[in-house]
């Protein structure tokens, strides 16, 4: 596998405390831009943002790689692209490029963040960019994921992968958003990358979604992009968001996430869940309307989905938006993706006090369930993916699951990339959840 995965990380933590000490003399004017009023976010021109292909480059800027304001000597490339929103409609959006630092220009890392945010001011590209803000804490610390793709050698492909409206959960956007990131890359000259390059997708919980979702998409949306896929590897997956709000119903940390998950998906599709929410649920959306995660988890211990809507409400299915809603975000109604993977999961949600196991459910990290993990990879090797490889940490949460699938991640990755056959886990995954939709009741 060439150098250790875990030696990478100590030498990531060191590189970014480099990152953190490096005098502001070494901002670029382009790095000092307030990105909260910056123009580059918007497309502009007199052409229909709808006349350019998916990826097309936009605009382009080089700056400084920032962490928590601080410059670095490390340089980004962020790109204005155009991508797809969740209901097929032209957009814009931002990726930032790292470019190797052995001059390599043909292998490359998509990360996908976690930054898991319903204000755009919180996206990745504006904590390189220099904002600070308490959302935008968590791209910072990324930092430390990010380092060890540049300490082995390859570029590192970062997207804003909810988008300009930051549109939470809502799974299909994520992937276009990544593919569409991934071709503005190779497309632009500034980033040293061509059609040729290969890419390896890496993602943990907001992050999987983006990741999961992109593999899965990229055979029909960007088969150029497919092509070059070595392969995606994803850990705290969210799979079908109708058994997440179940499970974490009535917990202790992870009920803000409800709420988030509503107020994502009604915006990306463009539908109003308000008339069924109760004068205390329409209360928390209006909080949370531009909230990060950090805002929510832990803010709402004891939050029910009764407490959130009207009594007449009370089972989630009686809401036909809410059915439309949920069936579109179920990656486990999305194609299979072609490319190997590698999927990871916690079992250990009491740790974070989530103590549910509803019928049909079980049990899972504290945010995402392990049953319907379990079946999505199931399902994959079904459908004529047999390179899936599955683990399930049953002790660990889902932050601390987080630091073990990270150096096995970044380790499975360098074996793609240098051609070596995927492990298969098909045939041992133990069984998991139904996918099937939602059905609306009367």
């Amino acid at each position: 596998m060439g150098k250790n995965p875990v030696r990478l990380l100590a030498a990531a933590v060191a590189l970014t405390l480099t990152f953190v000490a490096a005098p502001a003399a070494t901002a670029t004017a382009a790095g000092t831009a307030t990105t909260a009023t910056d123009p580059f976010y918007s497309y502009s021109g007199s052409e229909p943002l709808s006349s350019f292909a998916p990826g097309t480059v936009l605009k382009t800027r080089t700056l400084n790689y920032h962490v928590i304001g601080i410059p670095t000597p490390v340089q980004a490339v962020q790109l204005l692209y155009r991508s797809t929103d969740a209901q097929g409609r032209a957009s814009a959006n931002v990726t930032s490029v790292v470019r190797s630092l052995t001059g390599d220009t043909g292998k490359a890392v998509s990360y996908q963040s976690f930054y898991d945010s319903l204000n755009p001011e919180h996206g990745p590209s504006r904590a390189i960019a220099g904002d600070v803000s308490l959302g935008g804490l968590i791209p910072n610390a990324e930092a430390l994921f990010i380092a060890p793709a540049l300490l082995l050698g390859y570029n590192v492909v970062i997207p804003d992968t909810e988008g300009q409206t930051a549109n939470f959960a809502a799974g299909p956007e994520y992937g276009t958003n990544t593919l569409d990131s991934i071709r503005a890359a190779t497309k632009s000259p500034k980033t040293g990358m061509n059609e040729n390059t290969k890419f390896g997708l890496i993602g943990y919980s907001g992050g999987a979604i983006a990741t999961g979702w992109a593999a899965a998409l990229a055979p029909r949306y960007a088969p150029d992009v497919d092509k070059n896929l070595v392969g995606f590897t994803e850990g705290g997956v969210l799979v079908a968001p109708a058994h997440n709000l179940k499970y974490v119903d009535g917990s202790i940390a992870w009920t803000g996430v409800m709420p988030m998950a509503l107020i994502g998906a009604s915006r990306a599709f463009g539908i109003d869940l308000k008339p069924y929410a109760s004068s205390y649920g329409l209360q928390v959306l209006k909080d949370l309307e531009h909230a990060s995660i950090i805002d929510a988890v832990g803010h709402y211990p004891g939050l029910t989905w009764t407490k959130l809507v009207k009594p007449e409400y009370a089972n989630p299915n009686s809401i036909p938006p809410f059915v439309e809603a949920v069936n579109k975000i179920n990656i486990g109604q999305a194609p299979t993706p072609a490319a190997p993977g590698f999927i990871a999961q916690g079992n250990g949600g009491v740790f974070e006090g989530t103590f549910g196991n509803p019928p049909g459910i079980g049990t899972g990290d504290g945010v995402m369930v392990a049953g319907d993990v379990r079946a999505l990879a199931n399902q994959y090797c079904a459908t004529g993916n047999k390179s899936i490889k599955y683990e399930q940490y049953d002790a660990l949460s889902h932050v601390g699951a987080a630091a073990a699938w990270a150096p096995s991640a970044i380790g499975w990755l360098v074996d793609r990339f240098a051609g070596k056959a995927a492990p298969s886990d098909c045939g041992r995954i133990p069984a998991g959840n139904s996918l099937a939709p939602e059905k609306p009741v009367s």
